[in-house]
């Protein structure tokens, strides 16, 4: 399950030239950052494990609430970017990145291996599909090698806010809407869960994305992923 009622996703991908930057100044100074938050739980990096995901590279940051998201603490990180943030958000491309509500989270722990799955819902079908994507999660999450089945719907005035890090940046696209999240033990099994979920309903269209874990960290120094 994910440690939180809240999650910061994004999706991004990387410049050739700041590839390696991009590797220093998120594990030193940016995940360090943001974990020092209040209200953020943990932080986990992964990269794609096929050519046909793109972007590269999906973060996901576990928090409390939304409202840790929406609060101050927050805002104060996003609105004083230091200078290597500019410095390696600089390269960022084709960057996604959604401040979301955890609708439903089931499973027994991480898994190695993430699919992403980004979709839109009409306004008028929501509560509908909140429903019935609830009801299947938990049939996901007891298939083998699954170890979380996980639904998200983005806050959109929240995700779009501008701030300093990124009213000048032209890499950023629009938040998805809703977001599933699954994770495995192994690639193979994620193709199960594709099959599953993708032959009809409301994720049939999705922008599918596989990853695979490169980096995670809790709170402090000495604490385990």
């Amino acid at each position: 399950m994910l440690a939180g009622e809240a999650v910061v996703a994004i999706w991004n991908g990387i410049a050739p030239e700041g590839r390696d930057d991009f590797y220093a100044w998120h594990i030193h100074e940016h995940m360090p950052e943001r974990l020092g938050i209040p209200g953020f739980r943990r932080g986990r990096r992964y990269r794609s494990l096929d050519d046909s995901t793109q972007p590269e590279f999906f973060t996901l940051y576990e928090v409390d609430t939304i409202q840790v998201l929406q609060g101050q603490d927050y805002a104060n990180r996003l609105n004083a970017p230091t200078p290597w943030t500019r410095k390696a958000t600089g390269h960022f491309l084709d960057t996604s990145r959604a401040l979301a509500r955890v609708l439903g989270s089931y499973g027994r722990g991480l898994g190695g291996v993430l699919l992403t799955l980004r979709f839109d819902v009409p306004t008028e079908d929501a509560e509908q599909a909140r429903r019935d994507l609830l009801a299947v999660l938990p049939q996901i999450a007891e298939m083998p090698q699954i170890a979380g089945a996980h639904l998200c719907r983005a806050d959109l005035e929240a995700s779009d806010a501008k701030t300093n890090e990124s009213k000048d940046r032209s890499d950023i696209k629009a938040p998805p809407r809703w977001f599933l999240m699954f994770e495995a033990c192994t690639p193979e099994a994620l193709g199960n869960v594709s099959e599953f979920v993708g032959a009809d309903g409301y994720a049939k269209n999705a922008v599918a994305g596989r990853y695979a874990m490169e980096f995670t960290r809790l709170k402090t120094e000495w604490a385990a992923g």
